[in-house]
C-alpha cells in the first residue's frame, strides 16, 4: 500500500524558512510533488521532482524561493523568504511521469498525504 506522510509544518514569521519532509512507504510512480491549498481555493502545485534523476519543476509563484529535493523514499521542500501568501496546507503526492516531464497538474497525481499546515505571520 502506498502511503505518504508529511512533516515539518508550523508557524513562522514572514521572511523565515521551513523545511517540509514527505516519507513514502512504497513508490508507485516516479514523480513526487508538493502542492498547497488554502480555504476556499483549489489545490495548486508548488514543485515536483522526477525522483530517478532529481530533476525539479517549479510553479511560478515559488520559483527562486522554494527548493524541492529527494529520492523515491523521501522528498523535501525547503522554503525560504516565506510570505503571508504562502500560508496553506501543504500536501505531497505521487504520480506517473509522462512527456515532457513530471506534471504540475493536480489531477495527474494518484497518491496523496494528509497534509501539513504552514502558517506565515506578517
Amino acid at each position: 500500500q502506498v502511503q505518504l506522510q508529511e512533516s515539518g509544518g508550523g508557524s513562522v514569521q514572514a521572511g523565515g524558512s521551513l523545511r517540509l519532509s514527505c516519507a513514502i512507504t512504497r513508490t508507485a510512480y516516479n514523480c513526487m510533488g508538493w502542492f498547497r491549498q488554502t480555504p476556499g481555493s483549489g489545490r495548486e502545485a508548488v514543485a515536483v521532482i522526477y525522483t530517478p534523476t532529481g530533476e525539479p519543476t517549479y510553479a511560478g509563484s515559488t520559483k527562486g524561493r522554494f527548493t524541492i529535493s529527494g529520492d523515491k523514499k523521501t522528498v523535501y521542500l525547503e522554503m525560504n523568504d516565506l510570505v503571508f501568501e504562502d500560508t496553506a496546507v501543504y500536501y505531497c503526492a505521487n504520480g506517473p511521469w509522462s512527456l515532457p516531464g513530471c506534471s504540475l497538474a493536480v489531477e495527474r497525481y494518484t497518491y496523496w498525504g494528509q497534509g501539513t499546515q504552514v502558517t506565515v505571520s506578517s
